[in-house]
C-alpha cells in the first residue's frame, strides 16, 4: 500500500475525525484541520498528526492554510474537503460578504482547491468532496443569486451548496482529470452529529432530538465511504467525477450534469475570488 498525505478539513469531530483516524490506522499520514482548538488538536495527538486551525467564514484564514500547506508538504495525495454545516433561518453574512452556508460549504473549499491545485495536479492527488443527498432534495442553482439576495431559505441554501459541490467535482474532472487529477464527491448518509443542530434550523428538530438521533447513522459508519475513496486515492479503481452513496455511484441532482452550468459555475467562482 501507498502511504499518502491525506488532508481532512472539518476534521475535529464527527466523520471527519472518524476518517481521519481509519485512515491513520491504515499507514497514512494525516493533517487534520479544524476549527475548534481542543476538538481538532485531541483529534491530531491521538493519531500523532499534524493539524490546523480555520475557520472557513473567514477566507483569509483559508487563504493563509493554503500558504501553510505548500511550505509544509512537497506532496499531496488527498484533499478531503469535508467541513460545512447548515446554519440559522435568516440570512447570515460572513466577513467576506458572503451568504455563510454557500461560503463555508463550498466557496472556501472551491478556494482552497484552487489555491493548492498545483501541487494536487504535481501530486496525482484526489479530491474529495463531502456533498449530501439534500442537492437532490433542496438544490436549485441560481447563477444569477449565488449569495441568495434575492430569496433565501437555509433547506435550500445548503442543497444549493451541496449541489455546488457536486458540480465543482465533475468540473474539476472535466478540466484536469486527463492530467492524473481524480475527483469525487458523496453522500455520507444521515449521521448523528452536531453539524447542524443549530436552534431554529430546519433540521434541528431532526438531529437535536435524542430519541431520532438514535436511528441515525454512526459518524464512523458515515465516514465509510469518504475513508474508501481517500484509501483508494487518485489510483483507485472508483471512476473519478461522480457522486457516491455508499461506496457506488449514486443519482444527483439533474442539474448537476449540466455542464455548462458547472463551467459558468466555476467561473463565477473564480470572479467572486478574485482569482483566475
Amino acid at each position: 500500500m501507498r502511504r499518502q498525505t491525506i488532508v481532512i478539513t472539518g476534521a475535529s469531530d464527527g466523520i471527519g475525525a472518524e476518517a481521519a483516524r481509519a485512515l491513520s490506522r491504515l499507514g497514512h499520514e494525516m493533517v487534520v484541520v479544524g476549527r475548534n482548538r481542543e476538538r481538532t488538536a485531541a483529534v491530531a495527538r491521538e493519531i500523532q498528526a499534524d493539524h490546523f486551525l480555520v475557520d472557513f467564514s473567514d477566507l483569509d484564514e483559508v487563504r493563509a492554510l493554503a500558504v501553510q500547506l505548500l511550505q509544509k508538504y512537497p506532496r499531496i495525495d488527498v484533499l478531503a474537503n469535508n467541513a460545512g454545516g447548515i446554519f440559522t433561518p435568516s440570512r447570515q453574512l460572513t466577513v467576506d460578504g458572503f451568504e455563510m452556508t454557500f461560503q463555508v460549504n463550498y466557496l472556501a473549499p472551491f478556494l482552497l482547491t484552487r489555491l493548492l491545485l498545483e501541487r494536487l495536479i504535481a501530486s496525482r492527488a484526489a479530491v474529495i468532496n463531502t456533498s449530501s443527498t439534500a442537492n437532490r432534495l433542496y438544490g436549485r442553482v441560481d447563477l444569477s443569486d449565488l449569495n441568495a439576495e434575492r430569496y433565501y431559505d437555509p433547506k435550500r441554501a445548503y442543497g444549493n451548496a451541496k449541489l455546488e459541490q457536486i458540480m465543482f467535482t465533475r468540473e474539476l474532472h472535466r478540466r484536469f482529470g486527463s492530467e492524473g487529477l481524480a475527483s469525487a464527491s458523496f453522500h455520507p448518509g444521515i449521521v448523528s452529529t452536531g453539524f447542524s443542530r443549530s436552534p431554529g434550523t430546519s433540521m434541528e428538530g431532526i438531529y437535536g432530538n435524542r430519541l431520532i438521533s438514535r436511528l441515525l447513522a454512526t459518524p464512523r459508519k458515515g465516514a465509510d465511504t469518504l475513508i474508501w475513496l481517500a484509501d483508494e486515492g487518485s489510483g483507485g479503481t472508483w471512476p473519478s467525477g461522480e457522486y457516491f452513496s455508499r461506496r457506488k455511484v449514486a443519482r444527483t441532482n439533474p442539474q448537476a450534469k449540466d455542464d455548462a452550468v458547472s463551467e459558468a459555475l466555476w467561473n463565477q467562482s473564480g470572479k467572486l475570488l478574485g482569482i483566475v
